[in-house]
């Protein structure tokens, strides 16, 4: 969340390249056939790679199999490439993968005498594989494989590579054993329709596979997962496998996990539609508030922000008292307490364009939600708001999040504010985090600045600043699996609250009814109306107090007249 925003920069076409592998007509694999890449784990240090510019390290964390893992950082000029020289058989076929996390990341081979492929995937903040094929000319004994980043992007990690085919002759690392069965598992967490289990990581396992009664309902690289779907109020038996390419585990000890009662999405008593804004815990120019201060426009006040401790995923929060004009803590509770006795809502936000929160596993997603759920207590939050601009863990955030659920019940406000970036495709993991809580989720209001051109969802690339672009781009969430009321439009309350992107109080009008009523759109205008859109958000409400309350006087009244 601005107001220090770093506007998300995308090369030409990289919004839109897509890949379809197809393996038809490939060589069927062999027993001969191995993975003919060496250290491809990195578990030996960089032994048999290169790395551009010194850019590459090894660390013990994050990793995606074994103890080690690549570390490259492109800096300046450098992509940060490393590279490994392969043995490869002639008129072959092989398959390359890699997985990848962290910064934008490349997979790809040269030299094979036909045709060099390569892919790649954006940021992500959980691993990813990647994965291609390619084949050999008649005359091609190597190939060099590579990994790269992307120039002035953040560093990129990278595991498991494999060169897939026949035995090339230069030899290859160990095939790996048949992993043990997880132990450890728990149940984490639960729904009305879905259960969270947690386990302990298997030294040697790629990925694990759930069952629910003996059949299997997902896959996933992580130690946790959410199964969703549940009947309310019934009880389930799950197991849980290890993976790799040696096979599948025996399954794990059984758990039971019971779903809980309650209905509907996450909320409380919040009106059909809602207003947010976010509350600045801090003086930059805009008019100092109290939270008493803020127009009764508005239905959510999330106050920005909560900060991150020394503790892995632990938050705290603290009123800036000295630079909001003396503001005392029993000031703060007091005003939170009156606009709650008048119906509002106030939550705290964690993350803004500065924020360093990382829940990335089963300990910091416990820690999330035990030191957010302190804070609701502490202060009377009504809940929180997710604002993590510099990537999340689907996995572990979603775990957090129904741990965090269970303990605040059904009454808990979850709101999320993504870039517009993060929510392009279900497969990005800001859309991926919404969709595993999705019955516990309030609103998504993205941001819909400091942004670019983006794609709509009828897959025209559209510019800022316009209907187009909030009822385009909006409409992928829409149909991408949220109720319309969990989707919300979140703008600058002025010019001054963003970089680039704001418009007009009339023009987040417009898009509002064009996407509840079909009326006032531009040139995009969506399949079908959704009357029960949630509403808008901006930033900030002292913006906007600075400029006379103009956006939440007119758009506050127009949201709460919808249909």
């Amino acid at each position: 969340m601005y107001p220090i925003k770093r506007a998300t920069q995308l090369w030409a076409g990289a919004v839109t390249a897509a890949l379809a592998l197809s393996l038809t007509g490939a060589a069927q694999a062999s027993a001969a056939d191995l993975n003919n890449a060496k250290n491809a784990g990195f578990e030996s240090g960089l032994t048999g790679w290169s790395c551009s510019a010194g850019s590459g390290a090894t660390v013990p964390s994050p990793v995606h199999g074994g103890t080690a893992a690549l570390k490259a950082t492109p800096a300046g000029q450098d992509n940060a490439q490393c590279t490994q020289k392969v043995a490869v058989k002639p008129n072959s076929t092989y398959t390359l993968s890699a997985w990848v996390q962290g910064g934008y990341a490349y997979l790809g081979v040269t030299g094979t005498g036909t045709t060099d492929v390569s892919t790649w995937t954006p940021d992500s903040s959980s691993w990813k594989q990647l994965s291609t094929t390619f084949t050999t000319g008649s005359s091609t004994t190597s190939v060099t494989v590579y990994t790269h980043g992307w120039y002035g992007q953040q560093p990129y990690y990278a595991d498991d590579v494999s060169v897939y085919g026949p035995d090339g002759g230069g030899g290859g690392d160990p095939a790996p054993t048949i992993p043990s069965a997880p132990a450890g598992l728990t149940v984490s967490g639960t729904s009305s329709s879905s259960v969270s289990l947690s386990w302990s990581a298997v030294s040697n396992a790629t990925g694990y596979n759930v069952y629910r009664g003996g059949t299997k309902v997902t896959s996933v690289t992580g130690v946790s997962a959410t199964v969703s779907g549940l009947t309310a109020s019934t009880s389930y038996s799950f197991q849980v496998t290890a993976t790799n390419a040696a096979g599948e585990s025996a399954k794990s000890t059984a758990v039971t996990g019971t779903t809980t009662s309650g209905t509907g999405n996450g909320g409380g008593s919040l009106p059909k539609h809602a207003v947010t804004g976010y509350w600045q815990n801090f003086n930059n120019g805009a008019r100092v508030q109290r939270i008493s201060d803020v127009s009764s426009q508005y239905d959510i006040i999330a106050v920005a922000f909560a900060d991150a401790t020394t503790t892995p995923g632990a938050v705290t929060f603290t009123l800036d008292s000295a630079g909001l004009g003396g503001y005392t803590v029993n000031q703060f509770k007091a005003d939170i307490k009156a606009k709650q006795a008048a119906g509002k809502k106030v939550i705290v936000s964690v993350g803004g364009q500065n924020g360093t929160v990382s829940v990335s596993d089963g300990t910091s997603a416990t820690n999330f939600a035990n030191s957010v759920y302190t804070l609701m207590q502490t202060y009377g939050f009504d809940g929180v708001d997710i604002d993590l601009e510099n990537g999340l863990n689907a996995t572990y955030m979603s775990q957090a999040l129904r741990t965090l659920s269970g303990k605040a019940g059904p009454g808990l406000i979850l709101t999320m504010a993504p870039q517009t970036i993060d929510m392009q495709s279900t497969s990005n993991t800001y859309f991926q985090t919404a969709l595993n809580v999705k019955d516990i989720l309030t609103v998504v209001n993205m941001q819909y600045y400091n942004s670019g051109s983006m794609l709509g969802c009828d897959g025209k690339v559209y510019s800022q600043g316009s209907v187009d672009f909030l009822t385009a781009l909006a409409c992928i969430q829409l149909e991408g699996g949220l109720s319309p009321s969990q989707v919300g439009l979140g703008l600058p309350a002025s010019t001054s609250g963003a970089g680039s992107g704001y418009v007009s109080p009339t023009v987040v009008n417009n898009a509002l009814d064009c996407l509840t009523k079909g009326t006032a759109c531009g040139s995009f205008k969506p399949s079908k109306t959704y009357p029960a859109l949630r509403g808008a958000m901006t930033w900030s409400t002292n913006w906007d107090a600075t400029a006379g309350n103009a956006w939440s006087s007119s758009v506050g009244p127009h949201v709460h007249g919808l249909p």
